[in-house]
């Protein structure tokens, strides 16, 4: 099978991450709104010195004493949820929603066959668990970025460091049974 395009991986991608943001929207609403009230005295103090041209160098309010600890259950769940949407479906059939609609799918470099849990694991952990790392000056998206970039300068599989961690490649899916049996450019 050919490998899929970067545009199809990173299509399938967004799909993904647009899914799990919703996911999160619904179960790390409650949390965010709590950060956000923590968060208001700094903010409301920040917009009055914008708005009224206020050139003080008193420190703004310090943060509700919770705000430390709803980023970090907001990441955690974050995470969690990311991981229970991506890994079954990987394991499974090397595909996410995303992947099913953009017509790609995640096999083993060796052959292809299902992922299996602990390769999906493996293939998740490279891009995932820096999300956990957002917290750190933005370290983890840092990271993130540099692994969804790393197809694009990696030949001739073009794989992700997430595929290199778990040995898979990205392929892209016939759109019937008849398009394996006549590929593009042969005539029948």
């Amino acid at each position: 099978m050919p490998l899929a395009s970067f545009g199809a991986r990173l299509g399938a991608r967004l799909i993904d991450f647009g899914i799990v943001f919703l996911l999160n929207a619904l179960v790390n609403g409650w949390f965010v709104w709590r950060y956000l009230q923590e968060l208001s005295a700094p903010l409301d103090e920040f917009w009055r010195r914008v708005q009224s041209q206020d050139r003080t160098t008193d420190p703004l309010p310090a943060a509700g004493d919770q705000a430390g600890a709803l980023v970090v259950t907001i990441l955690l769940i974050a995470t969690a949820l990311w991981l229970a949407y991506e890994v079954p479906s990987m394991a499974a059939s090397g595909q996410t929603f995303g992947k099913r609609l953009l017509r790609v799918r995640a096999v083993p470099v060796e052959a292809d066959a299902p992922l299996g849990f602990g390769r999906a694991l493996r293939r998740w952990n490279t891009l995932g668990l820096p999300t956990l790392l957002w917290y750190c000056c933005g370290l983890g998206l840092l990271l993130q970025l540099i692994d969804a970039l790393s197809p694009l300068f990696d030949h001739p599989l073009r794989q992700a460091l997430h595929d290199k961690r778990a040995q898979t490649v990205v392929v892209q899916l016939p759109r019937t049974p008849d398009d394996r049996a006549n590929p593009p450019g042969e005539t029948s």
